[in-house]
């Protein structure tokens, strides 16, 4: 599966989050294309990410910098150095 990720960095949180079939890889390539040079041309300051995984549960553990707020992973860092 991939999904699609429109990411303010400001705001801290998603815009767009969008998920195409492995089949759909050209269509999402095209999308991500779009959307960077809409966000380009608009001057914002946003990321467009394409990510694979076998389901949307694993973006959310590999990538939680999107999904979770800075206080949550900090305190997620510091329970895990503490173990």
């Amino acid at each position: 599966m991939i999904f699609l990720i429109e990411f303010d960095r400001a705001a801290h949180r998603i815009l767009r989050f969008e998920h195409f079939d492995d089949a759909q890889r050209e269509v999402a390539v095209k999308r991500r294309l779009a959307l960077e040079i809409e966000t380009a041309t608009a001057k914002l300051d946003h990321e467009v990410v394409l990510l694979e995984a076998a389901d949307e549960k694993q973006i959310r553990q590999t990538h939680r910098r999107y999904f979770k707020s800075v206080e949550d992973l900090v305190a997620d860092f510091d329970e895990a150095e503490a173990k």
